[in-house]
């Protein structure tokens, strides 16, 4: 399959689980995307169309940055990190948008770290 029809179709499915999950001020959606190299978590609220919280691999915040990668052990030290990130914004209940991954391996291990350090999703 040509590289511009995986994308749009990726984009596709990204859009079709967008209308589906909404995310609010008082339960903002937590969007989660995967690089070859990095991985990225927004809480967003889209009535306001605002980001509430970031955390990434790039950010300045993380410690030992510079060793992460987009595998199971970043993602769950990035999921916790990303509670942590939600809870001093007052965050406590999240809409979980996986970005039309499967719900296995990275994606899960972040998932299982959050809802540890105290999301509810």
């Amino acid at each position: 399959m040509r590289p511009e029809k995986k994308l749009r179709l990726e984009q596709l499915r990204r859009f079709r689980i967008r209308k589906k999950v909404k995310g609010t001020k008082e339960r903002p959606r937590m969007s989660v995307r995967f690089t070859g190299k990095n991985i990225h978590v927004q809480f967003i609220d889209d009535e306001a169309g605002a980001t509430l919280a970031y955390i990434s691999t790039l950010s300045k915040s993380v410690p030992e940055r510079d060793r992460l990668k987009a595998n199971i052990p970043t993602a769950s030290q990035i999921g916790s990190l990303a509670a942590e990130a939600a809870k001093s914004k007052g965050i406590s209940q999240v809409v979980f948008d996986r970005s039309g991954a499967r719900f296995h391996g990275k994606v899960e291990a972040l998932a299982k770290a959050a809802r540890g350090a105290g999301l509810q999703f």
